[in-house]
């Protein structure tokens, strides 16, 4: 077998090598080995185990692998030159054109079987992933760190190094097309993912890689905090830390407080968002996610698998969230083309895969969920979609406001029951459905009584779920890359957002893109006449005293208590859970709070807000139909008419479609001024239909509606002990 004191290494160190280890080297390699690896264990960032650096042809690998092994101090192998071409005694390219490609594939792969190392920066060639039994070969003593380059800048690259065949390359087939077949192999093997723009200095490339490996090892250091934690509690609970699993399964923490990462989320470099701006949704998905969630948790070909499944043909638009110019400067953000033609898909075709895989086999899981509208159908319709033995194991219950959603939603939420998800109706508001969860949760003795009863634990999908709200982070970005891509503006310029606002789960989203380092200048906080988030963003006072929830024709934003309000005020006021415990104990028991001044001064910088009557909302349902022949939904008419009253216009303004108006088909046909027709949601759907909209009836809701009609749902009272005695009925039928 090769091994690394037999081979002609470039063994760089900070003062070279001196000529004395270079003689022991040579004259005994046995020996050698032994201090080698003495002197290399109190050196290196990962002991034994060597950093396998992968990526296509000229992506700068060896390069970087020296620059690496002199920062560690460590044997540096290039397979090209220290193995392939020692090994054949012929330049790779001599190789090539002597056996061929596919022979050369083998030959290069039989070389990696007889290679070992350890404690070594590795430089793989760009056609070593390619062949399988060498890369586990490899995989076993080694972290693989993909070096990602656009591959505009690999082309460019290799133009420049007049290199005029790689392996693959045969008449017909452009060079751009073998980058593009290679990277599925590349997506296959790595552990880390390092992004590395076109005018990354392979030095800049080298650091980026150590923290990148240095991250891999250290996964304690990406634990999570409750909004309401003291931070003399956070450092006297040290053994108690929550890491990423954990938040999943657990959804809400102990003390009634939400999650958040204790270091706050991952920073992007604008040359690396830069180099996202070619990317496919899912593979920019990918990457942002993979920065959220530690490889511990979910390792990266893991991830791929879940992005894969949640953004394949369930969606109806292949781009997932596609930018479409409306008028001006603005611009909608379509997030509607999911199986239940709302935003909330793009979570929960994501969290359910991501729970399964999270939580332990040891036990069963009950995933509760409040929904004002779309939550429901979408949490019913992505955990349905688990795998026959993950649904044996999880189920989920819905609870949703009998009389406060709309028909089709009511209708599609039926629709979407299976064997292991049901939907409550509740004879009350949201509010009330989203507070029992709460208390529920946080009801020790319950929770307690249902895993000895039943071995049975409760889970969360609402958006106090921090899973739910990293899968929305992605489609802001990639909203305003594609901006980028088709030119609309160059990238480092800024552009507003406004977001239709209820529960505050999508605009933190958008908040949290921004502190990533996309350019959002101001997020515009859109409500309905249940504006109370925009009372407060213009005032600083949360208050609840005196308002009762109005119904809407917008009832996805029916919402008065506003849950992932308590992330952003724990971020603005420096991670003081103390004072965020002060100000929602004084909501719950007073009715009201008020910020301070310079928290107050802090919000503004980032929001701005407005709200919309019912009788705006239909006016500009019906204004753009006429000037544009596209059909808003009402959510989105209430970020419309906000963004007309509030943008300045010196800048893009990216409105989030939230919601199909196929969901909404009454107040579509008010809006329009067809005459009022008391039908079935179906009916309704095919008269809008005939009118040839843009986009079209939504397919999905369609064949929802066609095939669960007439199922039935129970309906419960608003009453928490009637809410638990469902609980513990569905768990008895469905886990006994």
């Amino acid at each position: 077998m090769f091994h690394v004191q037999y081979q002609s290494l470039r063994l760089i160190t900070q003062n070279s090598i001196s000529s004395m280890c270079l003689k022991l080297m040579l004259s005994s390699p046995v020996a050698f080995a032994h201090i080698q690896k003495s002197w290399f264990s109190s050196h290196s960032l990962v002991g034994n185990k060597n950093i396998i650096l992968m990526g296509p042809p000229g992506a700068g690998k060896t390069t970087v692998g020296r620059i690496v092994g002199q920062k560690l101090n460590c044997p540096v192998i290039d397979i090209d030159d220290d193995v392939l071409e020692t090994t054949w005694n012929m330049s790779v390219s001599e190789k090539l054109q002597d056996v061929g490609n596919e022979q050369f594939l083998e030959e290069e792969g039989k070389a990696l079987l007889k290679f070992s190392a350890s404690g070594s920066v590795i430089s793989l060639t760009g056609s070593n992933p390619m062949h399988s039994a060498g890369m586990q070969h490899m995989k076993k003593n080694g972290i693989v760190v993909y070096l990602d380059v656009p591959t505009t800048v690999i082309m460019s690259r290799l133009k420049s190094m007049k290199v005029d065949r790689i392996v693959g390359q045969s008449p017909g087939i452009s060079l751009k097309d073998i980058l593009q077949f290679r990277k599925q192999f590349y997506r296959r093997w790595y552990d880390i993912r390092v992004l590395c723009g076109g005018d990354s200095a392979a030095e800049v490339v080298a650091e980026k890689v150590l923290d990148a490996v240095k991250r891999y090892q250290n996964s304690e250091l990406e634990t999570f905090i409750s909004t309401r934690s003291s931070r003399s509690g956070r450092s006297m609970e040290k053994d108690s830390h929550k890491y990423f699993s954990d938040v999943v399964t657990e959804g809400l923490a102990a003390d009634g407080g939400l999650f958040v990462p204790e270091r706050g989320l991952p920073k992007f470099a604008a040359e690396e968002w830069q180099s996202l701006i070619e990317a496919t949704y899912k593979e920019r998905a990918q990457v942002i996610l993979e920065r959220c969630i530690h490889p511990a948790d979910i390792p990266a070909s893991k991830l791929a698998e879940i992005i894969g499944t949640a953004y394949g043909e369930n969606f109806t638009c292949s781009k997932i969230a596609p930018v479409r110019h409306l008028a001006g400067n603005q611009f909608l953000l379509e997030l509607f083309h999911g199986p239940t033609a709302s935003f909330k898909d793009f979570a929960l075709q994501m969290v359910p895969h991501i729970f399964a895989y999270c939580i332990p086999r040891s036990c069963n899981y009950l995933v509760l969920v409040a929904t004002s509208g779309d939550t429901g159908s979408a949490v019913l319709d992505g955990f349905s979609r688990l795998h026959d033995a993950d649904k044996q194991r999880i189920a989920v219950m819905n609870f949703f406001p009998e009389d406060g959603v709309s028909q089709i939603q009511k209708s599609q939420m039926i629709g979407c029951q299976r064997e292991n998800a049901w939907s409550v109706g509740v004879k009350s508001d949201f509010d009330f459905c989203q507070t029992a969860i709460k208390q529920i949760f946080t009801n020790s003795d319950y929770t307690g009584f249902l895993t000895v009863e039943y071995g049975t634990a409760l889970a969360a999908a609402n958006s106090i779920n921090w899973a739910r709200l990293l899968p929305q982070i992605v489609y802001h970005a990639s909203a305003y890359l594609d901006l980028v891509h088709q030119d609309i503006i160059p990238f480092g310029s800024p552009v507003d957002v406004c977001i239709p606002t209820g529960n505050f789960g999508n605009i933190l989203a958008a908040l949290y893109a921004k502190m990533m380092g996309i350019p959002i200048r101001k997020c515009i906080c859109a409500s309905n006449e249940n504006n109370v988030l925009t009372d407060f963003i213009r005032t600083g006072v949360y208050d609840l005293r005196g308002r009762k929830l109005i119904p809407t024709f917008s009832p996805a934003v029916d919402i008065l208590k506003s849950s992932n309000l308590e992330r952003y005020l724990h971020l603005i006021a420096n991670e003081d859970g103390q004072l965020v415990t002060q100000l929602y104990n004084q909501l719950e028991n007073q009715g009201h709070f008020q910020l301070r001044k310079d928290l107050l001064e802090k919000l503004q910088q980032d929001l701005v807000a407005g709200w919309c009557s019912e009788e705006d909302c239909l006016a500009a349902i019906h204004s753009v139909y006429s000037t544009t022949g596209y059909i808003l939904d009402t959510h989105t008419a209430v970020a419309k008419v906000v963004a007309d009253r509030l943008q300045d216009r010196s800048c893009p303004i990216i409105i989030s479609s939230t919601a199909h108006y196929s969901k909404f088909a009454p107040a579509i046909l008010r809006a329009l001024r067809i005459a009022e027709i008391k039908q079935s949601p179906l009916s309704q759907l095919h008269l809008l239909s005939s009118y040839s909209p843009l986009p079209p009836v939504h397919w999905g809701l369609l064949e929802t509606l066609k095939r669960k009609g007439n199922e039935d749902h129970q309906v419960c009272a608003a009453d928490m002990s009637m809410l638990m005695s469902h609980i513990e009925t569905l768990i008895q039928n469905h886990f006994m």
